[in-house]
């Protein structure tokens, strides 16, 4: 199969021929691996039982869900990336404030599953064939994992759809067979080892877990989701069947691997660390398929990752090639793997990424839909290239190719989202107004869409067609 050619530049109408159930297979397969496995293992160590982890994943992905999938017709419209298509809402160049959302989300999700899914395989290798789990052992382990990662990501989006095909049906077998290893000595009890709740009571502890384990799932897609459905044709599926496909896509690629991690943190144990109990307690029979899991799992999920990652520093760096760029993000997030294994406490830098990284993806993604919302889906999709030619101009050029407006509206939004936060190190000023309980997403997308409304207030049809409008054909002049 030949590597991908297409960047983050418009997809031509004769190669858009996936459809809604490529977006299923491709959301559930690339989903079932052990670095969104390892998320349903948080809500247990933060020391809460199985109902209030089940319940707390369960409402934070639904939720999460109907907020995100929505972002997948934006796309299906522009047919490029999201991050490219919100230049539309911040302008030619302030899209570049999706590409670093889009980076840094991508990145530490790439990370995160190497990193997990290299320790697991460590540890079975050292149960099965008595591996020594030094620093060396690791350090394999991590760049061939990383190796066949940036394979698939440089072939591109047609060969990690056929991996994901493959993934969807092996992986929920594997775990199945999961379910019925750690199932003797499984519990519904919290975990002792904890210490209690994390933040001292039900309710808070309960609020982020429903953050970090439940939301974190979809907002982690709020940049990814159009690299997938650029491929779709809106002439021939309907953007009805591409929303319902994405929220089947989502809830099912992010319940039940979670789920399948909080049922075997109860079942292993594992309350101050997970890859750890999770081999130790796998019967002799099942420490294959784990091994299994954990190599093939991870390579799937970091694969699309990593290829959403090089498409955003493709649309940071237009020169740069986009299997240029997927080679040298792909060292990047080497690098973080090997920080993180050596430097960071697995609950506390998890937690930490995925509630920062929310506060400030959230007020980005909710005034893009408000773009959305007020274009009706219309878009110049020609003009939303601008940048990438290295050209001027264009209904979307704004002042400078910036539209200050939405700028601000999200800086805003993201600086009161870490003024809302709750982390193990870190308790912003604004958590004395809601009681202790982690509100930074809520807080954020709200601020940040209000700021956003009333600056653009009566302004959607003036100047540069605030939010993809416009009656005069554009003018694009090309940069000398």
């Amino acid at each position: 199969m030949p590597i991908e050619q297409r960047g983050v530049d418009t997809i031509p109408e004769e190669e858009r021929t996936s459809g809604p159930r490529d977006l299923v297979s491709i959301l559930l397969g690339s989903n079932l691996c052990l670095g969104v496995i390892i998320f349903g293992w948080l809500p247990p160590s933060f020391g809460l039982d199985w109902w209030g982890s089940l319940s707390s994943i369960v409402v934070g992905t639904v939720v999460g869900t109907l907020f995100t999938a929505p972002l997948a017709l934006v796309s299906l419209r522009t047919a490029t990336n999201l991050s490219t298509s919100s230049g539309a809402q911040f302008g030619v160049r302030g899209r570049l404030v999706g590409s670093v959302v889009g980076l840094l989300l991508a990145l530490g999700y790439t990370a995160l599953t190497v990193w997990i899914g290299g320790d697991v395989m460590v540890s079975v290798l050292h149960r099965l064939f008595g591996l020594t789990p030094s620093g060396l052992s690791y350090a394999v382990v991590y760049t061939l994992l990383a190796a066949a990662t940036v394979t698939g990501a440089v072939y591109g989006y047609r060969v990690l759809l056929a991996m994901s095909r493959v993934l969807a049906i092996g992986m929920t077998a594997l775990l199945a067979l999961g379910v019925i290893a750690y199932a003797p000595h499984f519990s519904t009890a919290a975990l002792p080892e904890t210490g209690g709740y994390l933040l001292g009571g039900f309710w808070p502890t309960w609020f982020l877990a429903t953050v970090a384990a439940g939301l974190s799932g979809p907002i982690a897609f709020i940049t990814l989701l159009g690299d997938y459905t650029r491929y779709i044709s809106p002439r021939r599926n309907s953007s009805r069947r591409v929303l319902h496909a994405t929220w089947l896509g989502l809830v099912l690629g992010l319940l039940v691997p979670q789920l399948f991690g909080t049922f075997t943190a109860y079942g292993a144990r594992a309350a101050l660390d997970y890859a750890g109990p999770l081999v130790d307690a796998s019967p002799t029979w099942y420490l294959l398929p784990l091994l299994l899991s954990a190599s093939a799992g991870s390579v799937g999920n970091a694969g699309l990752m990593l290829y959403s990652m090089g498409l955003d520093l493709d649309a940071i760096l237009p020169r740069a090639s986009r299997a240029r760029a997927t080679y040298t993000v792909a060292v990047v997030a080497t690098v973080c793997v090997f920080v993180g294994h050596y430097a960071w406490n697995a609950q506390s830098a998890m937690t930490s990424f995925v509630l920062l990284l929310t506060a400030i993806g959230t007020p980005w993604a909710i005034i893009t839909l408000i773009g959305f919302a007020r274009c009706r889906g219309v878009y110049d999709a020609d003009a939303l290239q601008v940048f990438n030619r290295r050209s001027r101009g264009g209904i979307y050029w704004y002042r400078a190719g910036w539209n200050v407006r939405a700028t601000v509206s999200w800086a805003v939004g993201a600086v009161v989202g870490l003024l809302a936060v709750s982390l193990p190190s870190y308790q912003g000023p604004l958590l004395r107004l809601t009681g202790g309980v982690d509100c930074s997403f809520l807080l954020s997308g709200a601020v940040g869409g209000a700021v956003y409304l009333l600056l653009t207030y009566g302004r959607e049809h003036e100047g540069a067609a605030a939010d993809g409008k416009s009656t005069a054909a554009p003018t694009v002049r090309q940069e000398a």
